[in-house]
């Protein structure tokens, strides 16, 4: 599995976003590049296994931390969940538009196409992204749906997976693959019914405890993340296809 290293991308308010960046072995054509969003709680080494395991399937990738620089964690975590709210204008809009642009910018990348992968709030943050951003393909694990419809307007295609077990979130994919269907946007929704909320994710500690006995139910699950990880990269595989230098 490729390793991650520890970078910092300038901002446009010179700033700086932290990020974990994995390149694959192969380097010797030009990659896709795909962009990891952290659930609530930030960049951590889970997530930078999932953006190793990207990387391993030969996608530059790069998972930024949008909760630098915002505080003590419940409020970094607050501040995260509106600017999210502001949709296409809130901070995190900004850093993920920046991000995009400097891995587009990569010698490895060079304006290859680029699809977001997003967990948990990070999901749902993908997704309003994913409705007025220059990305090729978009997959929100676990997300938080819009209600309204129109809200997708615009959408990339989309491949979603979710947690039957989750009672908060799980009801979602129905009614997101309803939506792709009318909007006639290529997609690949899935619900896993054994599965709770988080099922991708390996949290150890207090979360990892507490997880399995919220309504959410969550919990990693290695048959559903497997499955969820051999549809997400070949429905990636398909949008994500480089084009040779001519």
């Amino acid at each position: 599995m490729p390793a991650t290293s520890e970078i910092e991308i300038r901002l446009p308010d010179g700033s700086a976003l932290p990020a974990a960046l994995a390149l694959p072995d192969d380097l010797r054509s030009r990659r896709a590049g795909v962009v990891v969003i952290h659930e609530a709680i930030g960049l951590n080494d889970d997530i930078r296994r999932i953006a190793a395991r990207f990387a391993d399937a030969g996608y530059v990738t790069l998972a930024p931390d949008f909760l630098a620089g915002l505080g003590p964690k419940p409020f970094c975590i607050a501040r995260f969940a509106r600017g999210i709210g502001r949709v296409h204008v809130g901070r995190p809009y900004r850093q993920l538009a920046a991000a995009e642009s400097w891995l587009r910018e990569r010698p490895e990348v060079a304006g290859a196409p680029i699809g977001v992968a997003g967990f948990c709030m990070g999901g749902g943050f993908a997704l309003l992204h994913a409705t007025g951003a220059s990305i090729d393909v978009v997959a929100p694990f676990y997300p938080l749906v819009p209600k309204g419809e129109s809200v997708l307007s615009g959408i990339c295609p989309v491949v979603a997976c979710f947690g039957g077990r989750d009672r908060m979130f799980g009801a979602g994919g129905p009614r997101l693959e309803a939506a792709l269907e009318r909007l006639a946007v290529d997609h690949d929704v899935a619900t896993y019914p054994a599965a709770g909320h988080g099922f991708m994710s390996r949290h150890d500690g207090l979360i990892g405890r507490i997880e399995p006995r919220l309504p959410t139910h969550g919990g990693y699950d290695e048959p559903a993340a497997e499955d969820a990880w051999r549809r997400t990269l070949s429905f990636f595989d398909r949008h994500l296809a480089v084009a040779p230098h001519a």
